[in-house]
């Protein structure tokens, strides 16, 4: 046996060869990824999110089927017609996005999707998600305190549009679905991408892209200076750019909603400035980022949301939305694109220089944003 032999002299080790070691003709493999296991937690968060659909979708799917079900007499949504019927199945396939998310941040095959295809919708439902999740808790709240009355997030108009319950039971689910989704992501991003935002502001490196990105941070700043005033003074109780029929129809609902989308517009400005001047002595990188995220989602996709909304839900000339309504939520969905955009650009740096050849000469794919 080799045991029992002499030791012999150390011979120079052999150029290096790509393969197996020990076996230098055969091909490179990597080390088989541990199997994918779901979790307790996470199959639960997963039930919640796809249950929290059904009010939702039941509601739309019977108002495109002609039912009346929390709907009062002399609503307008009576009088929608096809393009309601056209809006309500463009909504339900919105909700059923969250089912596809939720399966998609669960399941093995989850993993394997583009950044690009889970990313951007994720996005967009933060944005519409958030606003609801934020106002209409404290709408409830002030209500009963007495705070007034009101529909619940910015439905505006003193004429019947649904029945109470429907507001309950439909943003419950929206909430429901939210939270499930929100740590459902964290905990999937965490897994796939956790090494881009490790660390500290006062640590990141300045790039060749660091100039542009902080022109950006400032444009996209300025530009959320005009929706940060129009809902401060709409949220003070000045009626600047209202159109007469919101204007007439205020409520407790109204100025909380607007006390939301300023909080919101202040969140974007600052984690977008922190992330790109980064003077913040041993602040997490995560806190901007989140901010970042949250604020531009509800910028720009609650005030598309919104602008639809408004168009669709305008008939007589007072109850349409006015020139500085339009122009306010416009810039607020400019100053949520370029602030998406910059973030875009930062993880893509950050994870092309994650992805350069380490010590060992292996590059680090797993941090790569793919």
């Amino acid at each position: 046996m080799t045991a029992n032999q002499p030791p012999e002299a150390p011979s120079p080790d052999p150029p290096h060869r790509s393969g197996t070691p020990g076996h230098p003709g055969t091909p490179p493999h990597r080390a088989e990824a541990p199997p994918y296991r779901v979790g307790r937690a996470r199959a639960v968060l997963r039930v919640v999110a796809m249950v929290a659909c059904v009010p939702y979708i039941g509601l739309k799917v019977a108002w495109m089927a002609g039912s009346r079900v929390g709907i009062p007499e002399g609503s307008a949504l009576l009088d929608g017609g096809t393009l309601l019927r056209v809006a309500n199945g463009v909504t339900v396939l919105m909700d059923g996005v969250v089912i596809v998310l939720a399966l998609l941040l669960t399941r093995p095959w989850g993993k394997r999707v583009p950044a690009w295809l889970l990313v951007p919708p994720m996005w967009v439902a933060s944005g519409l998600l958030l606003p609801i999740m934020t106002a209409f808790p404290v709408q409830l709240a002030v209500g009963l305190l007495g705070g007034g009355g009101g529909r619940p997030v910015g439905e505006g108009n003193s004429e019947p549009f649904l029945d109470p319950w429907v507001f309950g039971v439909v943003y419950g689910g929206f909430i429901a679905q939210g939270l499930a989704l929100g740590v459902l992501f964290a905990r999937y991003a965490r897994e796939r991408w956790g090494r881009l935002w490790q660390g500290r502001l006062r640590d990141l490196p300045v790039g060749p892209t660091t100039p542009a990105l902080r022109a950006t941070a400032v444009a996209a700043a300025s530009a959320a200076l005009l929706p940060g005033v129009t809902h401060l003074l709409w949220v003070s109780g000045s009626t600047a750019g209202l159109d007469a029929g919101r204007a007439a129809d205020r409520t407790s609902d109204f100025y909380v909603l607007e006390a939301v989308n300023l909080l919101f517009v202040v969140v974007t400005a600052v984690g977008v400035l922190l992330l790109a001047f980064r003077r913040s002595g041993r602040l997490s990188l995560r806190l901007p980022l989140v901010l970042a995220w949250a604020g531009s989602a509800e910028m720009a996709c609650w005030g598309g949301w919104l602008s639809v909304a408004g168009l669709m839900s305008a008939g007589e000339a007072a109850d349409r939305p006015t020139t500085a309504t339009v122009l306010t939520y416009a810039v607020q969905m400019l100053a949520g694109a370029l602030v998406v955009t910059l973030g875009a650009y930062f993880f893509a740096e950050r994870s092309a220089a994650s992805a350069l050849p380490t010590a060992a000469g292996a590059p680090a794919a797993a941090d790569r944003v793919s």
